[in-house]
């Protein structure tokens, strides 16, 4: 432990670093160009001044409504940085903002338009070679839907991490289901339908609820670690990610809602969207899965489930790691943990 007058000192710097600099986190992005842009899609290809990238490319996939840059949560605890500096191939697929005019768009977009035009270029810009997904929450059941409903896509192999798919292992909902079954279902049905969605200012919200104990005590825990720059610099980091939500379209949190909540179709390995069923079966690459241990958006239970539902895959490897639903991603733990999962796990395939 650091001598108390070292630890006035470094408290000194960042308090100062705070007041008069707005905050002590490096929040600059990895620099990147832009490759490919359309409907609810511009892909990025993230680039270096260090070495050149080598090896077949990386596609990090966010989900929706969280920014894409749970990737890019700052620098030194940004998982798409990890991967430039370490020489990958990497590129970026975001979603950008959603609107009220996109509340007609289904899942069906997303795993039918959105991901298979990214893979595509992102394969084509690095020289046609098969593409690696790297996904979070549901942008992992969107890479898994998308490689099972298209198997000719340049998928060599899908990452998840924090992915839920058994919905009735997720303590935070139980609470919920008697009153849906009450009403047929239709408990939020007319409130999504008149919003046209989810708006983000709500899903940053219920974001923030998930770990309501620690926004109580978040100004005790700043001022208890106000030595610690990288603490108080992750903590910065979150608070920007929280605020910059996006909303859900009205359609597709309608088929959240009642496919995946209330049916729990994904717990079964398919799942029928507008009368195409999509059965996880029909992955046939190679998936690593991580779970976060004290994740309770997408506990160790919900992820889990997923092992036992590819059963075409050539390897499925199942991992936790310290950390929340973003922590387990992004947060400083990860960097020993998670990362050098997907690292390994890479590696294996080349």
């Amino acid at each position: 432990m650091a001598a108390p007058p070292a630890r006035l000192a470094a408290a000194t710097a960042n308090l100062l670093g705070k007041v008069m600099r707005g905050g002590v986190a490096d929040l600059r992005p990895v620099p990147r160009v832009l490759i490919d842009h359309g409907p609810n899609r511009s892909v990025y290809r993230l680039t270096s001044g260090g070495q050149a990238p080598d090896g077949p490319p990386v596609l990090l996939v966010p989900p929706l409504a969280a920014p894409a840059l749970c990737f890019d949560l700052r620098r030194g605890c940004s998982l798409a940085e990890h991967l430039v500096d370490g020489g990958r191939r990497t590129y970026l697929v975001d979603y950008g903002t959603v609107a009220f005019s996109d509340r007609r768009l289904g899942i069906e977009h997303w795993i039918e338009e959105v991901l298979p035009r990214a893979i595509r270029r992102v394969s084509e810009d690095s020289g046609g070679q098969g593409v690696h997904l790297v996904s979070w929450c549901l942008g992992g059941i969107f890479s898994l839907l998308t490689t099972a409903d298209q198997p000719d896509l340049p998928i060599e192999s899908v990452v998840t991490v924090a992915s839920p798919f058994d919905f009735t292992a997720i303590p935070l909902v139980a609470p919920f289901r008697p009153l849906v079954d009450l009403t047929g279902g239709h408990l939020l049905t007319p409130f999504y339908r008149v919003l046209g969605g989810a708006p983000s200012y709500l899903v940053s919200r219920v974001f923030r609820a998930t770990g309501l104990h620690k926004e109580i005590t978040k100004p005790l825990a700043i001022l208890k670690n106000l030595d610690d720059r990288d603490y108080l610099a992750q903590i910065e980091a979150v608070d920007h990610f929280m605020d910059n939500m996006a909303a859900y379209p009205g359609r597709t949190f309608g088929q959240l809602y009642h496919r995946f909540f209330r049916a729990n179709d994904l717990a079964e390995g398919s799942v029928d969207l507008n009368g195409r069923m999509i059965s996880l079966s029909r992955v046939k690459v190679p998936t690593l899965i991580v779970a976060g241990e004290n994740d309770t958006i997408a506990p160790r239970a919900a992820v889990e489930r997923l092992t036992g539902l590819l059963e075409n895959a050539p390897e499925v490897r199942f991992e936790t790691a310290p950390g929340g639903h973003l922590g387990v991603l992004t947060g400083r733990k990860a960097r020993g943990t998670t990362w050098r999962y997907i690292d390994d796990f890479h590696a294996a395939q080349l």
